[in-house]
């Protein structure tokens, strides 16, 4: 955030202090009524010509940056991303567990990656055709974000929750 005289746009947009529009005036004059009011003079945007600026009480600056970066940290999008590893060669039982699992995770609204392990060509087309039967079982607590890779030695599919 740039304030007062660390502002070095020779004009600068103002907003008054109840959101009034004073119109583009030079930096000298707005500093000039900032100190006649006893705030700050807050640089908003620096991606404009002039900058868009606002008279701000000092306390009110520094309050309203943190209500901006919390915010900032709150957004929907900050999912997280669990990874389940698998085998082929696990036993029924096993597979049930990790899909319970998996079910569990997407109720909860986080992504899953599921990540089943391969060893070598053969092996890779039956983990793709177990990761579609998987996809297709947790279908309703969510869906593939991404498709299935088949890589190496793992196959793996990311599915997230459903909103």
């Amino acid at each position: 955030m740039i304030k007062n005289e660390k502002i070095k746009a020779t004009e600068v947009a103002l907003t008054g202090l109840n959101g009034e529009d004073l119109g583009i005036v030079s930096t000298r004059e707005a500093l000039a009524l900032a100190k006649q009011h006893k705030v700050d003079l807050v640089c908003m945007s620096l991606m404009t010509s002039p900058p868009p600026c606002r008279l701000i009480g000092a306390g009110a600056a520094k309050q309203e940056a943190e209500q901006e970066k919390k915010k900032a940290g709150k957004s929907p999008d900050k999912r997280k991303v669990k990874e389940i590893r698998l085998n082929l060669q696990m036993e029924d039982h096993d597979r049930d567990v990790k899909q319970t699992q998996a079910e569990r995770i997407l109720k909860n609204g986080d992504s899953v990656k599921l990540v089943i392990q391969v060893k070598g060509g053969k092996e890779g087309t039956a983990g793709k055709e177990w990761a579609e039967q998987l996809c297709k079982s947790l279908a309703e607590f969510g869906s593939p974000a991404t498709g299935i890779q088949v890589s190496g030695k793992q196959v793996a599919v990311q599915i997230d929750p459903r909103t």
